[in-house]
């Protein structure tokens, strides 16, 4: 066994690979870009290297400085995570060079699966299913609309040396496919490396299942049961599930037995996924193999008990898997939430930042756990992923497991920056998400508009009313114990209260009972008994609500308050009667007309100006494009104007809200 390994990764997959390798007795050595100086994997390993500025290109992709870190600390193998090198089949060479193990497939496997076309040839060679599409690389625009035609729309064009939901497009006309091959080219250059770009029928209403597979160097190969991934955005997998409320048995067992032949045929070791879409009628075909471990692989971990990262790194050793194909077991159900720094708001937008709160649900080992890479007062960076965490909930069943992960979310404390957690939230309480009715248009579907403050629907929304009177009641009746009142005009609280919440006037009744920490509330004739130890420092409201346990996060601001539950925040003000029949006849402030100006929606380099000055656009044009966290975001016209002033210049770094041009 290894005595010490390198981790070529960064943030919570860096965090993870050191937890497992702790356990074994394996000391661990990180690499860090000048970015990433203080980062939570930094400080977790026994070791650290600096290997060179924030850019991925020059620090976390750059080999050499790699390898060479690994002379410097002595160590003898090298887990990639996922991203970066781990798919890199060069990077794999290199390593057998300078006798360092790695972690994972070997390059000739990792080759083979790694380009689109060559899997989907081999895949149907060892009597795997495969989607119909064009087997070459498109070289132009002309051609890509040629081929979409032949295949029938709508096709998906993707980069033949993509992954993580980069470089991808649907088509439903011609339009849409030349702009789609020229995005997907774009970011295909920008991320891989190679624009080439494949084209495939496009399956519409399709679930997204894959098979997690594990070898040995000894010709044993295991599948581990499926993971459901069907909730995405932009082909970027959100919320992940094992097992699969779908796949009965039958269709796991010929998923997994197809998943372990194409295995196989490459000569495959170490941990990989082989993914497929699934039509409504459980036909599954082939979609491509990742070799890696999986950014979900948590929820595969949580119903087997196995840890994919131990079994890694003793295969890598030459150690024979401890366990045959007649051993794994499903347990239960689990559930996995991404936390982003995005604004879903704002057509989830990228956001940077510190995090000035940053604290986590309490873990529980069966079933509760956080995989992350960050920690309070660190900061979010404009160059690498944007994902905060991950939230993993397991229950005995479905249910259990999504009541664990609404309970998780709603303690789950971010502030500083935006984030996913309401929109993970909705999601978790969507009737549709609940029966299992997915397919990787869920949320196409559910929020055409996008994702609003209506779209998050409170279970009962009376309770952040009589918690906010409750708080409010609970700060009065300190303010009424200051000491050195003037006799006679000692504060007086009432039990009357209004509280109010977007214009809407609510009268409630709060009595303090006999226990200090128990409160009746009366409102709109029914009554609600909340305990709760809650005290006025703390940013977490816990406790119960005619019995039911909850959990309000809070922040207060005179008579102003935001609570968050559900997902869903609540911005009021708690007054005296009086108060409110005054506040009710207050002037309104109104903000100043931004509608005439194009605003960056996220902080961001500017890569490219589309117009210029005096230039006559139409709804729809594109007028420039952002780069941020990996991703291009095209910035379209709202409708048709004149192009008054251009106040940017290409290759600015922009900060969110910033005026990029101005109209007429």
């Amino acid at each position: 066994m290894f005595t010490t390994i390198l981790i070529a990764n960064r943030g919570e997959i860096a965090c993870r690979v050191i937890k497992t390798a702790r356990a074994m007795g394996i000391a661990t050595v990180a690499v860090y870009s000048d970015a990433d100086r203080g980062a939570l994997h930094v400080q977790m390993a026994d070791e650290s290297v600096n290997i060179g500025p924030p850019a991925a290109k020059d620090s976390y992709l750059n080999m050499e400085r790699i390898v060479q870190a690994c002379r410097e600390t002595g160590a003898q193998a090298i887990h990639p995570g996922y991203g970066f090198l781990s798919e890199n089949p060069e990077f794999c060479k290199l390593l057998e060079k300078e006798s360092i193990a790695f972690i994972g497939p070997p390059p000739d496997a990792m080759t083979a699966m790694g380009d689109k076309i060559t899997s989907k040839k081999i895949a149907a060679e060892a009597g795997v299913n495969t989607i119909p599409g064009f087997d070459e690389i498109v070289r132009d625009k002309d051609q890509a609309v040629e081929v979409a035609r032949e295949i029938g729309y709508p096709v998906m064009l993707k980069a033949s040396a993509g992954g993580g939901g980069k470089g991808i497009r649907i088509a439903f006309n011609d339009e849409e496919c030349r702009d789609g091959f020229e995005r997907c080219g774009s970011e295909a250059l920008s991320y891989f490396g190679d624009d080439r770009i494949l084209i495939e029928k496009f399956i519409e209403e399709p679930r997204h299942i894959e098979i997690q597979i594990m070898a040995d160097s000894h010709g044993s190969i295991i599948y581990l049961g499926e993971r459901e991934c069907s909730i995405q955005r932009r082909h970027q997998k959100i919320i992940e599930e094992a097992p699969s409320p779908f796949i009965d048995e039958d269709t796991r067992r010929a998923m997994g037995e197809q998943a372990v032949s194409l295995a196989r045929a490459v000569n495959y070791v170490s941990a990989g996924t082989v993914e497929f879409i699934i039509d409504q009628d459980r036909n599954f075909y082939f979609l491509e193999m990742n070799t890696r471990l999986q950014v979900e692989h948590p929820v595969t971990e949580m119903v087997t008990g196995l840890d994919l990262v131990e079994l890694m790194i003793k295969v890598a050793a030459g150690e024979k898997l401890p366990l045959a194909q007649k051993d794994v077991k499903l347990n239960g159900s689990a559930i996995e939430s991404r936390i982003y720094a995005e604004n879903p708001f704002r057509e989830f937008l990228p956001s940077i930042g510190r995090l000035a709160y940053y604290r986590p649900p309490e873990e529980e080992q069966e079933r509760v756990r956080v995989d992350t890479g960050v920690f309070e007062g660190g900061e979010i960076s404009m160059y690498y992923d944007p994902m905060i965490a991950k939230l993993i909930t397991w229950g005995e069943d479905r249910d259990s497991a999504i009541n664990f992960m609404r309970d998780a979310l709603d303690e789950y404390l971010i502030r500083g920056i935006k984030h996913n957690i309401g929109f993970l939230a909705a999601i978790m309480a969507h009737p549709r998400f609940k029966e299992g009715r997915l397919s990787t248009n869920f949320i196409a579907q559910e929020y055409p508009d996008g994702f609003r403050r209506e779209d998050i629907v409170h279970d009962d929304p009376a309770l952040p009313i009589v918690v906010l009177s409750v708080i409010h009641r609970l700060f009065m009746d300190r303010a009424a114990k200051l000491s050195d009142q003037l006799a006679g005009h000692e504060r007086r609280v009432l039990d009357d209260w209004v509280v109010i919440i977007d214009g809407e006037y609510h009268k409630v009744a709060v009595k303090p009972f006999q226990a200090k920490s128990e409160h009746h509330v009366e409102y709109e004739n029914k009554q609600y008994i909340i305990h709760t130890d809650w005290c006025f420092c703390q940013p977490l409201f816990r406790g119960t609500i005619n019995g039911q346990s909850c959990c309000f996060q809070v922040k207060r601001r005179g008579i102003r308050y935001a609570i968050t539950h559900r997902g869903l925040r609540t911005d009021g003000m708690v007054m005296t009667p009086r108060a409110s029949e005054l506040y009710r006849i207050m002037p309104v402030q109104i903000d100043a007309d931004m509608s005439k100006a194009l605003l960056a929606p996220m902080p961001g380099l500017l890569v490219k100006l589309s117009v210029e000055e005096g230039q006559q656009v139409k709804a729809g044009e594109e007028l420039a494009i952002i780069e941020a966290m990996k991703m291009e975001n095209v910035l379209r016209a709202s409708q048709d104007g004149v192009i008054a002033k251009v106040v940017t210049q290409l290759g600015d770094s922009l900060d969110v809200d910033q005026i990029i041009l101005e109209f007429e």
